[in-house]
Order: C-alpha cells, then sequence, then structure tokens
C-alpha cells in the first residue's frame, strides 16, 4: 500500500476549506482516510489560522515513505516541518537520442 499525504475539500460551495490525511493513493479524494493530520483554510486572513498540522505525525507518516503532494509539500515548507532542499522533486533526466550514422 502506497500512502501518500494529501488534501480532502470540505466545506460549502464558493467556501472550500481542506484536511490534510494520510490516505492510500488508490483512495479517491475524498475517500477513508487512514489519519486526519491537520487542516488547512486558505479564505482565512490570519496566516496562524490558516493552517495547523499535527508535526510529530507528519514527521512519523514521512519517515514511514508516505509521499506529500505537490501542495501539501508547499504548505509543509512553509511551516517549517520539511526543508526546502528536500521538498524539490528529482528532475528528470531528458532521454539522449540516438545518433544516426551515416
Amino acid at each position: 500500500m502506497s500512502v501518500k499525504i494529501r488534501l480532502k475539500r470540505f466545506g460549502r460551495r464558493n467556501r472550500a476549506s481542506w484536511r490534510v490525511n494520510a490516505i492510500d493513493s488508490r483512495t479517491a479524494r475524498d475517500g477513508r482516510v487512514i489519519e486526519e493530520l491537520g487542516f488547512y483554510d486558505p479564505v482565512v486572513s490570519d496566516p496562524a489560522k490558516q493552517f495547523s498540522i499535527n508535526k510529530d505525525r507528519v514527521a512519523f507518516w514521512l519517515g514511514k515513505g508516505a509521499q506529500p503532494s505537490e501542495t501539501v509539500r508547499a504548505l509543509l515548507v512553509k511551516a517549517g516541518i520539511v526543508p526546502k532542499a528536500k521538498a524539490l522533486k528529482p528532475k528528470k533526466k531528458p532521454k539522449a537520442k540516438a545518433e544516426k550514422k551515416a
């Protein structure tokens, strides 16, 4: 089972909030979660109330090999949980084109 740390949408129309969850990668976005880790509310103006997360549990899941989504990764870097250098995804090397023999 591949575990991801990703967002789950809730709230009303045009006023969405998000929960940060550890979830099986094959599960739907709003499907069954393994563990709820925190929340993110982008509409709140106060940055301290905008994002809240259980740092110990996130560290536990990252230690177990869970992969955060791009949005969650950016939030974790902003919160100082994941260092910026680790947050960057490794870039894929371009495939070498076969040289034509004359």
